[in-house]
């Protein structure tokens, strides 16, 4: 399954950061492969925190001091995806329930906006529910753009009354 770039061919960072972020990042987490994203990282102060679903500050963790710490859950939650039975093609799956359409660039950084929201169907007859999204802090290294740190599983409101 191919989904298209949103972001027009002369618009190069826009372009590529989706493609990090959206392409690459599912094709890596359905194949469990680390090294698909191992390079889309900055190491050196990277920072991840944990927004836990919850829009109160107080109750976000410092969860990921490192791209390591990151790499364990992310390999985690990789496998743990991996190991339900789904009733629908996941890949197809995850591109229908992942949006990213706001980076915001401001010279060799940028804030980008992924949001999840829909469910993938279960071959039990449930469904699980993808309702949260993620900032990403971006930087541009030696002219490719890199995660640099994330907040992440911020709860995601679809009727926010911004148009998608």
């Amino acid at each position: 399954m191919t989904v298209e770039n949103p972001f027009p061919e002369a618009d190069h960072d826009r372009r590529y950061i989706w493609e990090m972020l959206v392409t690459r990042d599912i094709d890596a987490f359905l194949n469990e492969n680390w090294a698909m994203v191992s390079d889309d990282f900055i190491e050196d102060g990277f920072t991840g925190i944990d927004a836990r679903n919850s829009d109160n500050p107080d109750d976000w963790r410092f969860q990921f001091p490192d791209v390591e710490s990151y790499k364990v859950e992310w390999l985690r939650q990789a496998e743990s995806f991996k190991k339900t039975e789904w009733a629908e093609d996941t890949k197809a799956a995850f591109h229908r329930v992942t949006e990213l359409l706001d980076i915001e660039i401001n010279n060799d950084a940028a804030l980008v906006h992924k949001k999840f929201h829909g469910n993938i169907a279960r071959t039990d007859g449930q469904k699980t529910p993808f309702n949260w999204q993620t900032l990403y802090y971006c930087r541009k290294q030696n002219g490719i753009w890199k995660i640099s740190g994330f907040t992440g599983y911020l709860p995601f409101v679809a009727d926010s009354g911004k148009s998608y």
